[in-house]
């Protein structure tokens, strides 16, 4: 199906031709703006955010830490998609684990993961 054409008045507004703009803040803009490469890390941090079943191992895991049988319970996935998906998380830093014999327990790794979450969700439900 074609794409509509965009009305004139719906398209985002342009500086005019003479438009000064405002140095001070061009400067201020290029100083503040991070390195490359850690603009790169923020944008891997938010990829692995965009995954729906990452988020609701992190959602599972918000209040307490659990087993992967148990997210794997919670969530209706097999212990080995968890699994996998523990693996991204843990490599981003968003989860922790420890062991106690046998069982391994997962939790989230800090109070920033639990309010990015937090946040994220507060934002989506405005």
């Amino acid at each position: 199906m074609p794409q509509p054409t965009p009305r004139p008045e719906d398209a985002a507004p342009l500086c005019a031709p003479d438009c000064p703009g405002d140095p001070a803040a061009l400067a201020r803009v290029r100083q503040e703006l991070p390195d490359d490469e850690v603009l790169y890390d923020l944008a891997e941090l938010f990829r692995v955010f965009g995954d729906t079943t990452r988020i609701k191992i992190l959602y599972a895991l918000f209040e307490s830490e659990l087993c992967v049988g148990d997210i794997a319970a919670a969530l209706g996935m097999t212990q080995s998609a968890v699994s996998h998906q523990l693996r991204v998380l843990k490599a981003s830093k968003l989860v922790k684990f420890r062991r106690e014999g046998k069982t391994v327990f997962y939790s989230l790794d800090d109070d920033h993961v639990r309010s990015i979450i937090a946040l994220g969700m507060e934002h989506v439900e405005e």
